[in-house]
């Protein structure tokens, strides 16, 4: 399990040896929240963690070309961060701490106007339309309790209970876990061998969380990509 010091959770694999191929693997409810948090990520956020040149296809040279383009040519009052540093959607817990540092946890920052007191945006620097002096002193947004009285009273936070335990296949699909969500599994992949089959208990850390992001955007066996590579072909 995650903890203060060490950013990194672990989940259980069901790895087909013959066949070189994760099944599925066991989780809890860390990396499902995580996994659903990157549905949340704006494109911007998605090519800077992955950075330019690991970009499939030709957004990371979108991207590259509004951290060239000058000022001359943009909106008045427009930052770039807008676009290279978008705020995601969603924020849950300390998850996206796997993938970096950088990205916004619960705490959103919001700067108000030094100079009247009277305006703030989500932007440092952002002139102010009272004054024009620049926003950029920081404060602190306190995020209200949830409407739901289930997720006020549960405070879990993130999208999925912890009572569970979740199964994520290969291709990233997720379902809770159950005996008989195995066997279904089992005679899907039409595993004749048991013997051939092996348990593996990996660390998923910033690492793991950026090479699945990567390799969600680029194939359907995501889990096999991430952990075993090349090393059972």
């Amino acid at each position: 399990m995650a903890t203060s010091n060490t950013t990194s959770v672990s989940l259980k694999l069901l790895i087909d040896t013959k066949g070189g191929k994760v099944l599925f693997a066991e989780a809890d409810k860390d990396v499902v929240d995580f996994l659903f948090t990157l549905l949340s990520l704006p494109v911007g956020t998605v090519i800077r963690l992955l950075s330019k040149d690991a970009m499939v296809g030709t957004l990371g040279k979108l991207y590259e070309s509004v951290e060239n383009i000058s000022y001359t040519y943009l909106q008045p009052n427009l930052i770039k961060d807008t676009l290279l540093k978008p705020k995601a959607a969603v924020a849950v817990s300390n998850i996206l701490l796997l993938l970096t540092n950088n990205v916004d946890s619960n705490a959103k920052q919001f700067y108000i106007c030094a100079n009247c007191n009277r305006r703030f945006s989500d932007v440092s620097g952002t002139v102010c339309p009272s004054c024009r002096y620049a926003m950029s002193t920081q404060m602190t947004y306190v995020c209200p309790q949830a409407s739901s009285t289930a997720a006020a009273t549960s405070g879990e936070g993130g999208y999925v209970k912890g009572v569970v335990t979740y199964m994520i296949m290969d291709n990233l699909e997720v379902r809770p876990m159950s005996t008989i969500s195995s066997i279904s599994m089992l005679n899907q992949f039409n595993v004749k061998e048991v013997g051939a089959l092996e348990e593996k208990v990996v660390f998923f850390g910033k690492d793991e969380g950026l090479k699945l992001l990567k390799a969600s955007l680029e194939t359907s066996t995501v889990l096999t990509n991430v952990f075993l590579g090349n090393k059972m072909a």
